[in-house]
């Protein structure tokens, strides 16, 4: 059984101050079969280790930089990350992809670099509304699967998180139904199968995430290829990021 992942994306949002207050208000009742997740800006990262570090709750990061150290001014590499006791980054978020550019090939070496430091990586894939228009879909997401999983051992491919993530959905307030949601994952996991194999694709868990709010995530889960979410603005409001919590469930 696949436990379920509930994860907040914070994006560019909280300033140190904003994620004190979000945390003194964050009081989670632990549900057995759920996990959840915040990842925070970096600025956010010592202060949340220090509110979640004796909780069930896990926290990583938004992105990271695929190298160990050197001349990369401005960037984060995974070992910082792991020192801030990080289990998950997020590699590939469409908003990285579309607006600062990065191309398949550069998230492969986050997904890897990540994995290799001991982090889960949540690959983030998705098509844009022009791509749905044109029946792109899956030509798209078995694109952006294949190349970011191209350099990972078959054997540990079953223990990474895809978070689909349709571009037309995310912060629109235009969700994709479950129907619609449950027909790409499970084309994901098909993929994945094609890729490394029964048990990989068994195993792998595969969040929706665009506009995912505590009224419409019961919808979803009831989908039997959807195992979560990767949330975002519901994330940043402590009561609607729990409510979405206490209503996941299969």
């Amino acid at each position: 059984m696949r436990q379920i992942l509930i994860a907040g994306n914070w994006k560019m949002n909280c300033t140190v101050e904003e994620a004190e207050a979000f945390f003194k208000h964050f009081k989670l009742q632990k549900k057995e079969g759920v996990e959840m997740l915040i990842c925070p800006p970096f600025t956010d990262l010592p202060l949340t280790n220090f509110f979640l570090a004796r909780t069930s709750v896990r926290w990583g990061a938004q992105n990271v930089y695929p190298e160990e150290k050197g001349a990369f001014t401005g960037e984060i590499s995974p070992a910082m990350l792991k020192g801030l006791g990080c289990s998950y980054v997020i590699c590939g978020h469409s908003e990285r992809r579309e607006i600062l550019g990065e191309s398949d090939e550069f998230i492969a070496r986050k997904v890897k670099a990540v994995k290799e430091h001991g982090m889960t990586p949540i690959l983030c894939i998705g098509e844009t509304a022009e791509e749905r228009k044109n029946g792109q879909t899956e030509e798209r997401i078995a694109s952006e699967i294949c190349t970011a999983f191209f350099d990972i051992d078959k054997k540990d491919v079953g223990s990474l998180v895809i978070a689909y993530e349709p571009i037309w959905a995310i912060g629109t307030g235009a969700a994709a139904t479950a129907e619609e949601a449950e027909a790409v994952c499970a084309f994901i996991r098909e993929t994945v199968k094609d890729i490394a194999g029964k048990k990989a694709a068994s195993d792998i868990r595969i969040l929706y995430g665009g506009s995912v709010k505590s009224e419409n995530i019961a919808d979803f889960l009831k989908e039997k290829d959807i195992d979560g979410a990767l949330i975002g603005g519901a994330s940043l409001k402590p009561e609607d990021f729990l409510s979405i919590y206490e209503k996941a469930g299969k």
